[in-house]
């Protein structure tokens, strides 16, 4: 092996694995439940960050592996759960949702370094993942325990969670400026 083709080998054993650590954080942060009124997990601030901290399409890439572990039945999903019933069910929309996180996250590639437009894709993102989730509750609810509105939907799943998810977003962000200075990505 060459320099050149060494370079190039660790760089992508190098992005691998922060990959691998990002799909890892997501898990933990899942499993993280913060008490409140209602409570929440940590499961946003992770997909935030691996986003910021990634770039999007490494972030697409442990976002799905994240879903994979959760399709082949490992308790990856809040509560310890696991398996295409988890996914599949009234919450399920949400999780898949995460993908448009990241996918929004490439608008900020448009203007690079521009940080309001990195935090308005991340915000986009968020706002997706919120309509597809509450869609996918929507129905999954209504075919499984009666109709529920978008509305009243909308009020159980989507506006606790508004302003700690702008929190986890916010802290995201900083901790993503911190940690970018100090790794080589």
């Amino acid at each position: 092996m060459n320099e050149k083709t060494q370079g190039w080998s660790a760089q992508k054993t190098r992005a691998l694995v922060y990959t691998a650590l990002m799909a890892v954080l997501i898990v933990i942060c899942t499993w993280i439940q913060i008490p409140a009124a209602v409570p929440f997990t940590l499961q946003t601030f992770a997909v935030f960050f691996a986003a910021l901290l990634l770039g999007w399409k490494r972030s697409l890439a442990a976002v799905a592996v994240y879903v994979v572990l959760g399709l082949v039945g490992l308790p990856v999903f809040s509560g310890f759960r696991g398996g295409a019933a988890a996914l599949l069910g009234p919450t399920g929309g949400y999780i898949v949702g995460f993908f448009f996180i990241s996918l929004c996250y490439a608008l900020a590639g448009l203007k690079p370094g521009n940080r309001v437009v990195e935090l308005a894709s991340l915000v986009v993102g968020l706002l997706i993942c919120y309509a597809f989730g509450t869609l996918w509750f929507v129905l999954v609810y209504t075919r499984t325990k009666g109709a529920v509105s978008f509305g009243a939907a909308l009020m159980m799943c989507v506006v606790p969670y508004i302003v700690p998810d702008l929190v986890k977003l916010a802290l995201a962000y900083v901790l993503s400026l911190k940690l970018k200075k100090r790794i080589n990505l």
